[in-house]
């Protein structure tokens, strides 16, 4: 495993982590506010805000992750059929090819 599919894994367990941190806290405030609106109703709010930009911030976080990995990805290939054309034509007509089998059959 790369360094990109492992730092994309980390994030992803990560955000996992956050939004679930966000759904049991929406949660406990959802009980306390049916319970009663004054106990423990304030402090289930505060724990919910700090959730929600917790889990905000590892949204965006993901997101740049996703995209620098992309761009290394597309850096990758540029690279590789510069490097290797015939190769890379070879390998487009070959999925073309499949591709197209796999739509005449429907």
């Amino acid at each position: 495993m790369n360094d990109a599919t492992q730092g994309l894994k980390a994030d992803q367990t990560r955000l996992n982590h956050d939004i679930r941190a966000v759904v049991d806290d929406a949660e406990i405030l959802l009980r306390h506010a049916v319970r009663d609106a004054g106990e423990g109703y304030d402090d289930a709010r505060s724990r919910l805000e700090r959730s929600l930009k917790t889990a905000r911030a590892g949204l965006v976080g993901f997101e740049h992750s996703v995209v620098d990995n992309a761009r290394k990805a597309q850096k990758a290939t540029d690279e590789y059929v510069h490097q290797h054309p015939w190769q890379s034509m070879g390998i487009g007509a070959g999925v073309g090819l499949l591709l197209g089998m796999l739509i005449s059959r429907r």
